[in-house]
């Protein structure tokens, strides 16, 4: 069961990675810290937005507009967080 756990804590610690990564490589286009025409910077755009736009469009719809500051992946790792918590709480009784 510890296993399954431990799996469990991996992959939601990696896609909290993966939604920081997003966030950070959305700031530095939007800033033209990096060229967003480069082949490798958009490859791996395209690879965040496919990975986290379905998991943060919802919640998008749900949260309400701050005039162009997104919270959502902010939000979502709290929920992440929370989730994670709360199974390890049932779990092991901790």
């Amino acid at each position: 069961m510890y296993s399954l756990l431990w799996l469990f804590d991996t992959l939601i610690t990696l896609y909290v990675w993966i939604l920081i990564a997003s966030a950070i490589l959305s700031w530095l286009v939007a800033f033209n810290v990096v060229n967003a025409h480069n082949q490798v910077v958009r490859s791996l755009g395209e690879f965040l937005w496919r990975v986290t736009e379905p998991v943060l469009a919802p919640l998008r719809r749900i949260l309400p507009n701050l005039g162009g500051i997104d919270i959502s992946p902010v939000v979502l790792i709290i929920v992440l967080y929370f989730v994670r918590n709360l199974v390890f709480e049932l779990v092991t009784g901790w």
